[in-house]
């Protein structure tokens, strides 16, 4: 699905307008999308409920006119409630009049009493907002915030920047429902907080308004049509060789939970390079790999003395995740600088690995395969000498400028993680916060080198799991919480779900 931004969708709709399309027929469209919309979820017992409908003095209030006037023929108690001024539009006024005709009240904010409202629709601002509400708009969402009611929002939650995703003080909704297409605020920080659930509609315009390019999201479909029927004949030699250079004697589960998400999803041979203390945990929790205990430093972590034995498995493998629970020091600092520079088959590159070549980045440029980084906002931070807040206010613009100018694949992790290789860019829609644990990375990292030895282009690899990672996250939040769930509950359920894209 495609993500625009506030001045992409006008020329959308420019372009429609150019054929039979008018602005007051799109609104009529929208407003009776959004209204089914808000049957499908929330249509039971409607008619008993009683529905505020909060609009400014702009276009986005004759989406919530429409609305208002279809639950008024419903027979649904429904209360437009004006933030500002009274309708001034040519184009909304008709619409404004027809709901008051069918039964609709009308208040100013003032007057109106919310707790009298089961449903709130939140139809004040547009797609054109940015900055800071002026008064009394910040009474008006505070109102509409601290209601006992269901906030929903149309196209975007009032106050938030449909471009930027920046938000100063904003509607925080239980539903968005997006127009046409996402626009950022969905899918970006801080905004994606303030939407809650957001389902999108189609209003009827042409695919051939649609220009581009544009940022998309991850789909399903993108997702399966990687991934191919196994031969009949395959055997464990034909299903990928990967080799994890992970964990340290501090950081153990690291390593262990990186190999059991490459395990679950099909790795034919998995060899799992780490410091021969962490031995015992290794052999404990695992059954399947070769494993290749290294000789290890006084942090016993590996030490530079093993770069000889690694260079030997690059030579064996087809894909490498390094830096998952590595350590960060001199030692692991050489060790994936020459894993970057030697390797010629490509590496997923987490965690400590990232942090490892933050003081001579370059050296990503000496690369001979396909390099994929997977660094949390942090991590990209220190990658580009900036603040974590700078990152989470451009993520898009940050992955794509790393990419372009380093040739890597960036995988910049966090709600609505970003895949892009500089050219392309995607943005993923499933996972949830019970996801912000320790070793939720670990496990993207080793699914990303499973696909990869298992023929994926790297890309593609990258976009598919973290679709699928996210995937299960979510299946396994509704099994059990959000708060209960842990890595090894997403890890168990991992393998069941890979049956999705036999």
């Amino acid at each position: 699905m495609r993500i625009l931004t506030a001045s992409q969708i006008r020329q959308v709709e420019k372009n429609a307008f150019k054929g039979n399309c008018t602005e007051e027929g799109l609104m009529k469209l929208a407003g009776t999308a959004c209204f089914h919309k808000i049957l499908k979820y929330y249509g039971d017992g409607i008619e008993n409920k009683t529905v505020a409908i909060v609009c400014g003095n702009g276009k986005n209030a004759g989406d919530g006119f429409v609305i208002a006037d279809l639950l008024s023929q419903k027979g649904v108690r429904t209360d437009i409630v004006l933030a500002d001024k009274e309708p001034d539009s040519p184009i909304t006024e008709p619409y404004f009049q027809a709901a008051l005709a069918s039964g609709a009240s009308v208040s100013h904010f003032e007057e109106y009493d919310f707790s009298e409202a089961d449903i709130i629709i939140d139809s004040i601002f547009g797609i054109g907002f940015h900055g800071e509400p002026r008064p009394p708009f910040h009474a008006v969402f505070d109102a509409v915030n601290s209601a006992d009611a269901i906030v929903i929002s149309i196209d975007t939650p009032s106050g938030t920047d449909a471009t930027t995703g920046a938000v100063v003080h904003a509607v925080k909704a239980d539903m968005t429902i997006a127009i046409s297409t996402l626009k950022f605020a969905h899918v970006l920080p801080p905004a994606n907080d303030y939407c809650g659930k957001v389902v999108t509609v189609n209003i009827g315009i042409p695919e051939t308004c649609y220009e581009g390019p544009y940022v998309h999201t991850i789909t399903k479909s993108d997702v399966t049509k990687n991934f191919v029927a196994r031969n009949k004949n395959a055997h464990k030699g034909s299903c990928g060789h990967q080799l994890n250079i992970c964990g340290s004697y501090l950081m153990p589960g690291a390593a262990v939970i990186c190999a059991n998400s490459s395990l679950r999803t099909g790795i034919g041979l998995l060899k799992c390079a780490f410091p021969k203390s962490i031995y015992s945990v290794m052999t404990t929790n695992l059954t399947q790999p070769i494993f290749k205990p290294l000789c290890e430093n006084e942090n016993k972590t590996i030490s530079i003395g093993a770069v000889n034995d690694i260079f030997d498995d690059l030579k064996w493998a087809d894909s490498v995740a390094i830096g998952c629970g590595l350590g960060n020091n001199d030692d692991t600092q050489v060790i994936v600088g020459q894993v970057i520079k030697n390797s010629e088959v490509p590496v997923v590159l987490d965690a400590d690995g990232i942090n490892a070549i933050v003081p001579f980045i370059d050296i990503i440029k000496d690369k001979k395969a396909p390099l994929v980084i997977t660094p949390h906002p942090a991590e990209m931070a220190r990658l580009i000498g900036e603040d974590t807040c700078y990152v989470q206010s451009n993520r898009i613009d940050v992955a794509k400028a790393f990419a372009t100018e380093n040739d890597v694949i960036v995988v910049l992790k966090g709600a609505n993680t970003i895949v892009t290789d500089g050219q392309d860019v995607f943005v993923n829609t499933t996972g949830n916060s019970g996801m912000a644990m320790a070793g939720s990375g670990d496990m993207l990292t080793g699914m990303i080198a499973s696909f990869i030895a298992q023929g994926i282009n790297p890309f593609d690899a990258a976009k598919s799991a973290v679709y699928i990672h996210g995937q299960c996250g979510d299946i396994t939040a509704a099994e059990l919480s959000q708060r209960g769930m842990t890595v090894n509950d997403m890890i168990s359920l991992l393998g069941a779900l890979m049956s999705d894209y036999e």
